[in-house]
């Protein structure tokens, strides 16, 4: 029976990148730091909290009456972050840090009142 060229030709390319594979052993993604982890994990938290602050905010636009303003404490922020992200103990300094981002960002000043900033 023929061997089809380009059916030996693949076979040999896989098996190529399959001994690649074996020899490297994904060395590209294993060399975590641990400042490396630990920015990482700072920055999540921190990007959490924005979600957490965006979603306090909508949630309170959402339960406002019309014509009245949306009320978002620092305490929403926090149950939201706690809620949807498990974040257990979340320092009122940094939910208020965050809400106070949110809240300049989404031109919040006309239709939300606010305690993030006292």
């Amino acid at each position: 029976m023929p061997h089809d060229p380009g059916g030996l030709l693949f076979v040999a390319f896989g098996s190529v990148l399959v001994a690649a594979g074996f020899i490297w052993k994904g060395r590209v993604l294993r060399p975590l730091s641990m400042k490396r982890t630990q920015a990482a994990a700072i920055r999540d938290r921190s990007r959490n909290l924005l979600r957490s602050a965006d979603m306090a905010i909508a949630e309170a636009r959402r339960r406002a009456a019309r014509g009245e303003p949306a009320i978002v404490t620092v305490g929403d922020v926090t149950r939201v972050a706690c809620r949807h992200y498990g974040h257990v103990l979340v320092e009122r300094d940094e939910a208020a840090a965050a809400l106070r981002r949110r809240f300049e960002a989404a031109g919040c000043r006309a239709d939300c009142m606010t305690d993030a900033f006292n």
